[in-house]
C-alpha cells in the first residue's frame, strides 16, 4: 500500500478524455496509482458512454504497466439523471430483490423531509446511504467501474451522506457487496476503498471502514508574501497526524492508516486573491487547484518538492498525491499542461533514492 501511495497522482478523467500523450505521461513518470480515472459528477446518463471509452484505454494503460492501480470515484451527488437508466438484472439479484423493468429512481436516493436536497443545484442532490436506492446505484456504478479494470474506488464526502446512518451500518453493507464482487471479478480479486475523512477516520470496534485514508491538502496562505501557501499541522481540518488506526478491511493492523491528500477542488470564494485568516479552506481566496495553477511555473515545481517532502517528514502515514492531471473547479474543458511531468518524475525518482 505504501509503495502505491508513494507513487499517487491524481490523473482526472484519464479513462474518458485521453490522449496518446496522456499514457506516455503516466509511463515516463512512473505513476504506479492514478487517482480519479472515471468519474461523474451528475450526468450519470453518459456512464455507457464513459464505461465504452474507457475500457480500452484501461487494457492499453494495464498492458503498458500491469502493476499499475485505476482509481475511480462514486461521488455524493445524485442527479434526476439517474431516472434514465434501467436498473440490470445483476442489481435487483445482488440485493435479493424480484427484477423488474424500471429505471434507478432519483427521489428515493435522498434524505427525509428535504434535507440536503438539490444541495449542488436544483436537481442534483446529495443521496442518503441509509436508502436502499442509493445502495443499489453506489454498487451498479462501483461493479461497472471493475469489470473495466479499475481497482481502487473513492467514494467523496462520507460525512455527508451517513446523516441517517450514524453507525454506518448501510455503508458497510453497500461497501461489503462491492468488496465481495472484487474478491471474485476484479483484475486482481480486490479493491482498495477510501473517502475524505474529516474525523480522521472511521473505525466500529477496532475496525476500520477503509483501505486508506485521503483528504484535501489544505495549503495556508501566508498574509505577506503573495501567494505563498504553506502546510501545516493542526491547520483547519487537515488530516497529518490524525489518521485513526485499526484492522484494515483486508486484515493487518495499523496504529495511523496510510493516507493520502491532494490538491483539491470546491470552487472559489467570495474574495480571490485575498489572504484572509478566517477562511480555512481556500488559498487566497482560490480553492486548492485554481491556486496552485495560477502561480508562476517555478513556484508549482518548487511547491510540489516541498509539499511532497513536508508530508512524509510531518507524519510516517501520509503521502502527497501529485496532479498529473486536474480540472479547476468541476471544469471539464482540457488546457495546456502546466510543465510539471519532469518535476513530479524527480521527486518519485528521488524518493527512490532514499
Amino acid at each position: 500500500m505504501e509503495n502505491y501511495l508513494a507513487r499517487s497522482a491524481t490523473v482526472a478523467s484519464l479513462l474518458h478524455l485521453t490522449l496518446d500523450d496522456d499514457l506516455r505521461m503516466v509511463k515516463n513518470t512512473g505513476c504506479k496509482f492514478a487517482g480519479r480515472v472515471i468519474w461523474m459528477w451528475g450526468g450519470e446518463s453518459r456512464i455507457e458512454v464513459l464505461i465504452e471509452k474507457g475500457k480500452p484505454f484501461a487494457a492499453r494503460l494495464h498492458e503498458m504497466d500491469p502493476e499499475l492501480i485505476l482509481q475511480g470515484a462514486v461521488f455524493e451527488i445524485v442527479s434526476e439523471q439517474v431516472n434514465e437508466l434501467p436498473i440490470p438484472g445483476f442489481v435487483f439479484d445482488e440485493f435479493g430483490m424480484e427484477p423488474e423493468k424500471r429505471t434507478f429512481q432519483y427521489e428515493a436516493m435522498l434524505y427525509d423531509n428535504g434535507h440536503r436536497v438539490d444541495f449542488w443545484n436544483e436537481g442534483a442532490s446529495v443521496p442518503d446511504m441509509s436508502k436502499l436506492e442509493t445502495r443499489m446505484w453506489f454498487y451498479y456504478v462501483s461493479r461497472r467501474y471493475i469489470d473495466i479494470g479499475v481497482e481502487a474506488l473513492h467514494f467523496g464526502q462520507v460525512g455527508i451522506m451517513d446523516d441517517a446512518d450514524p453507525g454506518h451500518k448501510h455503508w458497510l453493507e453497500m461497501l461489503g457487496r462491492v468488496r465481495r464482487y472484487a474478491k471474485k471479478n476484479a483484475r486482481r480479486h480486490m479493491v482498495i476503498c477510501d473517502a475524505h475523512v474529516p474525523s480522521g477516520g472511521i473505525v466500529h470496534d477496532g475496525k476500520l471502514m477503509f483501505d486508506l485514508h485521503s483528504f484535501p491538502s489544505r495549503p495556508k496562505c501566508v498574509a505577506d508574501e503573495p501567494y505563498k501557501a504553506i502546510l501545516k499541522k493542526g491547520f483547519s481540518d487537515s488530516i497529518y497526524g490524525r489518521s485513526a488506526g485499526g484492522v484494515t478491511p483486508s486484515g493487518w493492523a495499523c496504529e495511523s492508516l496510510p493516507y493520502i491528500v491532494e490538491i483539491d477542488n470546491f470552487g472559489t470564494s467570495d474574495h480571490p486573491g485575498e489572504c484572509r485568516e478566517t477562511d480555512r479552506f481556500h488559498v487566497w481566496g482560490w480553492d486548492e487547484i485554481t491556486w496552485f495553477a495560477n502561480q508562476p511555473e517555478a513556484y508549482r515545481n518548487e511547491w510540489l518538492i516541498y509539499a511532497y517532502n513536508w508530508v512524509r517528514e510531518t507524519d510516517p502515514a501520509g503521502y502527497f498525491q501529485l496532479p498529473l492531471r486536474r480540472f479547476e473547479h468541476y471544469s471539464a474543458s482540457m488546457i495546456m499542461g502546466k510543465r510539471q511531468e519532469n518535476t513530479i518524475k524527480a521527486i518519485w525518482e528521488g524518493d527512490d533514492d532514499e
